[in-house]
């Protein structure tokens, strides 16, 4: 029963008496109801607290009352409608039940601000994660820093805005962070990642006018991390968890130092130790206290580290932060003077600029190719050593410019050297990068002419053919038809380019002799043989294959860089490895995450390298008398080899006024057992060549003194080195050793215009010396016009090249 209440005795009731006494029921003279279809105002007994037809009598408010009736005393009213109204409230009840009221208000209050924020809390914590300082430098931009390869600085690869430079926990210096403390979270060594006091501070603020944040460095840090700074209650209650988690799973160090890795200082320096450098060009752990105390005030306005009212007054308050929490001595901040930040100009980060620019690019494709994509790179913030070795730079460019300053503007140039023990680049010259020339020819494929000779050679030996073996040195050879019907002719360069009926092939590298290599790649190797041979030495730029390729002309072109590569090969006696310019790479901390292997193997005989040995040998014998008959010397104390290379300018479809006698490329390669050396001069298309006297350009002019200089100059005061011997291949011969040679070679007919000029509407070019341009896009993304090369040294009747 509830409140007192008994229901009245009826047939319900009976029937429930009858029914214990073992008797059936009975109620007039109706049948019993089933108890599942009892009728609608029928009572259900004692057993459903008598909820029937008196059910409205029962005073419902009576079940909510936890205390029971307000009043036993208080007399019942008539209601409306017949029915009882409750009695009136006295005084005494009506301040029971406000207080009532207000205990339960209470309890929601409690509820709302206290109950439910601690389970949010708590489910907040095991759902969100902190960001790692890793993770946070992973999707942030960071200065990419570049070395020569004795550990120098090059320069920096700085995005815009984020000069960043990273720490390890340990390298922050004490000093440091007691001026952050001190600037932005005085409790950070023992607060839980929040300050209780701070956010109280910081909402009377918000709610006066007043400023400050109330954030711990904690909540700064991943505010920053998330890039998340929305003025919303969310935004500031998961900040405060993942704060608090972070300050429960990550050491006190960890997360300072995480802090000043990521904070900006202004002047486009993210982190301290950049920082350290843009205001004061030194490190971190260099830092005073004065320093340090400046760079910490800087984290609230770094947007006005120009200000010097505003870098005062934040200094003279960090500095006196410093002695209230007892980490300065108030006489050392009496003796303390403000530290002027030096003039921004004088410490931005060292640019990549002019022809380093040019490495870097290589740099960065050698890193793209191997996994390290630019975005990658400035997401580390790596450390990139390159095998650019500084003094062979910087004679490089001397080389260069001493005999390329005063020539006119229409001479392109380059100059590329080639390790051949390890295959790094040691020095690469491309041009000025300039707005004179901003075009990397180091890296533009361009007629090599004479210089590809090598690997025809390369071919030859291969198949076990030696520099004994001999072919028709005379020029002005037919070598069967052209696609139109008229004889193909091939021209020998000048008279003492030419030799005799029975030449040899070593007399024919040691002259050039076209008509020579010509007929060794179209009746013995084939066009493809010699291409192979470049690019098991290394050439990577060859494109296109045809018989033109004998003498490098037609649509045959490669780069500076291939040739001292290809030339390095032999150098190193047959022996392959890739080319590089990365030494290593190494993250912030030092770590080497990249360093390029080291594959030799044979390159011209493959699993065989006593072979591929005997063969680069071989070649270096034929190339070693082309030193002197070009006028050249090799470095005191230094065996060399080399060969020169021109590309005659083809005046029928050139640009500008020049004639048969001027050439558009000209090069010279050259090697040591320790250096190979690509030199080239030539025209952004097919121009002629001339000098700053008017005179054409000849291989053993300009690029050969360019080379000559270098060559003397880097090789100076290093020890003496000699080429190993190695069996001859084949029938073998040496250039000179038929004395008769030279007396046949100067009873040929001259290499004038009338004695040498094929018969009217005989081409003397081969078939594939268009005169139309193609258009090459180069790696800068500019188009320009790029010509398969006309007659030149290698075709034209009246070639200039001294020596081939």
């Amino acid at each position: 029963m509830r409140g007192g209440y008994r229901p009245p005795a009826g047939p319900a009731a009976a029937g429930a008496a009858a029914g214990a006494a073992g008797r059936r029921p009975v109620s007039g003279d109706s049948e019993p109801g089933l108890l599942t279809h009892a009728e609608l105002h029928h009572g259900y007994g004692d057993d459903h607290r008598g909820y029937g037809d008196d059910r409205d009598d029962y005073d419902e408010q009576a079940g909510f009352n936890e205390f029971g009736p307000e009043d036993d005393d208080a007399e019942p009213e008539e209601g409306k409608k017949g029915k009882k109204a409750k009695a009136a409230l006295t005084p005494k009840q009506r301040k029971k039940r406000r207080w009532k009221i207000i205990r339960r208000s209470l309890y929601a209050l409690f509820g709302v601000f206290v109950v439910l924020p601690a389970i949010a809390f708590t489910i907040a914590y095991f759902l969100v994660d902190v960001p790692t300082p890793e993770e946070v430098l992973a999707q942030q931009s960071q200065v990419v820093t570049y070395y020569y390869s004795d550990g120098s600085v090059m320069g920096k690869d700085v995005p815009d805005g984020q000069n960043r430079q990273l720490l390890k926990p340990g390298q922050v210096p004490e000093t440091v962070k007691h001026a952050v403390y001190a600037a932005e979270d005085a409790t950070f060594e023992t607060n839980n990642g929040f300050d209780i006091s701070g956010i109280l501070g910081a909402v009377y603020n918000n709610l006066t006018g007043g400023s400050g944040g109330g954030s711990t460095i904690s909540q700064q840090y991943i505010k920053k991390a998330t890039e998340n700074e929305a003025p919303t209650l969310t935004r500031k209650a998961t900040e405060l968890v993942k704060s608090f988690k972070m300050n429960q799973t990550q050491s006190k160090e960890d997360i300072i130092t995480a802090y000043l890795n990521i904070i900006y200082f202004g002047r486009g320096a993210y982190g301290i130790e950049a920082a350290s450098h843009a205001y004061f060009n030194k490190t971190a752990a260099e830092l005073n206290q004065s320093e340090a105390a400046l760079l910490a005030g800087m984290i609230q306005g770094p947007g006005k580290s120009e200000n010097a009212e505003y870098t005062t007054w934040r200094w003279n308050y960090v500095m006196d932060n410093l002695v209230k929490y007892n980490w300065l001595p108030q006489a050392e901040r009496q003796a303390a003077q403000y530290p002027t930040p030096l003039p921004k100009d004088q410490t931005k980060p060292q640019a990549i600029t002019g022809n380093n620019a040019f490495v870097q690019s290589q740099v960065e494709a050698e890193l793209e190719n191997a996994g390290y994509s630019k975005e990658k790179l400035v997401a580390g913030g790596y450390n990139i050593y390159t095998t650019i070795d500084p003094n062979a730079q910087r004679l490089a460019e001397k080389a260069v410019n001493d005999y390329m300053k005063d020539q006119p503007d229409t001479l392109k140039k380059a100059l590329v050297a080639v390790d051949p023990k390890t295959r790094g680049v040691l020095a690469y010259y491309g041009g000025p990068n300039d707005e004179t020339d901003y075009i990397d020819w180091a890296n533009t494929a361009r007629n090599p002419g004479s210089s590809f000779k090598t690997f025809d050679l390369v071919a030859f030996l291969k198949m076990g053919k030696g520099l004994g073996e001999t072919f028709d040195g005379t020029t002005h050879r037919q070598f069967g038809v052209l696609p139109n019907g008229n004889p193909r002719y091939i021209n020998n360069a000048g008279v003492s380019n030419s030799c005799s009926k029975e030449c040899t092939v070593a007399e024919a590298t040691m002259r050039s002799t076209n008509t020579v290599f010509f007929d060794m790649v179209a009746n013995v190797t084939g066009p493809q043989a010699v291409a192979d041979a470049a690019e098991e030495a290394g050439v990577r730029s060859l494109k296109t294959v045809d018989n033109n390729i004998s003498l490098g002309g037609g649509s045959t072109a490669v780069t500076p860089l291939d040739m001292a590569t290809g030339y390095a090969t032999i150098a190193d006696n047959g022996t392959y490895l890739d080319r590089h310019f990365v030494q290593k790479v190494t993250d912030s901390g030092g770590e080497v995450v990249y360093q390029p292997s080291a594959n030799p193997k044979p390159a011209f005989a493959e699993g065989d390298a006593n072979k591929s040995k005997q063969i680069a040998g071989n070649v270096t014998n034929a190339l070693e008398p082309v030193i002197d008959f070009s006028k050249l010397k090799c470095p005191s104390g230094h065996e060399c080899a080399g060969k020169t290379g021109t590309q005659q300018y083809d005046s029928s479809a050139g640009n500008g006024s020049g004639s048969e006698k001027d050439n558009s490329q000209v090069w010279m390669v050259g090697y040591t057992p320790s250096i190979s050396v690509a030199s080239w001069v030539g025209s952004d298309k097919n121009s002629p060549l001339r000098d700053k006297n008017g005179d054409a350009v000849s291989s053993t002019g300009l690029p050969a003194k360019i080379w000559q200089q270098f060559m003397n100059d880097y090789l100076k005061g290093k020890p003496s080195e000699k080429f190993p011997t190695v069996s001859p291949i084949g029938k073998n011969a040496t250039a000179g050793d038929d004395a008769s040679t030279t007396s046949r070679a100067s009873s040929t007919k001259p290499s004038t215009t009338t004695s040498d000029t094929p018969p009217p509407n005989t081409p003397s070019t081969p078939e594939t010396s268009e005169t139309t341009p193609t258009t090459r896009t180069t790696r800068t993304g500019i188009s320009i016009p790029e010509w398969p090369g006309g007659p030149g040294d290698d075709f034209g009747p009246t070639g200039t090249e001294d020596g081939g």
